[in-house]
């Protein structure tokens, strides 16, 4: 059974509707049951073969099509393949977290690095997408697990592509708070309704509420692998001006 989660709602003097999520640590409150491993491991093993073969004959179904209907049919196949791939990827995400919480212990963890890592991972979706994603170099470090710390990181910046149209911004980067360190991701994307904001990181819960192209997961995942690392996540916005997501974790030091 999940644990007591402590949430925090305040109005911000820039109007921004800010909310906020404490994390917990400690690994049995998170673990999902035998039964909810093994739908995931289906999802992450077995589903993914056939939707290589999905992928390889659409593209030789593609091979001499001239007719601009022909071509609408196949982009339209095309991105049933990609959400579907999507969604893959997310129950996978979520597959390694429950894995690894069995083993996972707080170490040192170069923020620089694992924020290098999820824009590589989210790297060419962005590009296609017309979307600009600058990253701020950071040598800093924080007591994380890079896992999950990544699995957090790569799903907040997928969410702020998925939902910054073309020609928006995003930005990537940390900056000390304290004895903190708050790692954010900006993006000027379409915002999150106040109404949704405490419901943001629940399962199966979309931002926008006109899209049906995704399980709703990716929040809820970034809440899980946070809960677990006792790190702790803010989320601000402001609706067609974009959102800010931040992670609170302990500022690492190398002994001098």
């Amino acid at each position: 059974m999940q644990g007591p989660t402590n949430v925090a709602l305040q109005q911000e003097a820039t109007g921004r509707l800010a909310f906020g999520l404490d994390g917990h640590s400690g690994a049995q409150a998170h673990k999902a049951t035998e039964f909810e491993a093994v739908l995931l491991a289906i999802a992450g093993h077995d589903l993914r073969q056939p939707l290589q073969v999905i992928q390889s004959v659409h593209e030789l179904l593609g091979v001499g099509v001239r007719t601009s209907s022909e071509l609408r049919l196949l982009q339209s196949g095309q991105n049933a393949i990609d959400r579907l791939r999507e969604q893959l990827a997310l129950l996978t995400s979520a597959l390694r977290i429950q894995e690894h919480t069995k083993s996972f212990k707080l170490v040192p963890v170069c923020v620089g690095e694992v924020l290098r890592q999820a824009l590589r991972d989210n790297e060419e979706t962005a590009l296609s997408k017309g979307v600009t994603v600058r990253l701020v170099p950071s040598e800093a470090m924080v007591l994380s697990d890079s896992l999950l710390l990544a699995a957090a990181l790569r799903n907040l910046l997928s969410n702020a592509i998925k939902y910054t149209q073309p020609g928006g911004r995003i930005l990537l980067g940390c900056r000390r708070c304290g004895s903190d360190l708050r790692i954010e991701v900006h993006d000027t994307g379409i915002g999150i309704a106040s109404e949704q904001m405490p419901r943001i990181f629940e399962a199966f819960t979309r931002v926008d509420p006109m899209r049906y192209d995704g399980l709703g997961i990716g929040l809820f995942i970034v809440r899980q692998a946070l809960g677990l690392l006792g790190h702790r996540i803010y989320a601000a916005s402001r609706p067609s001006l974009g959102s800010l997501f931040s992670i609170l974790a302990a500022r690492f030091e190398l002994p001098k």
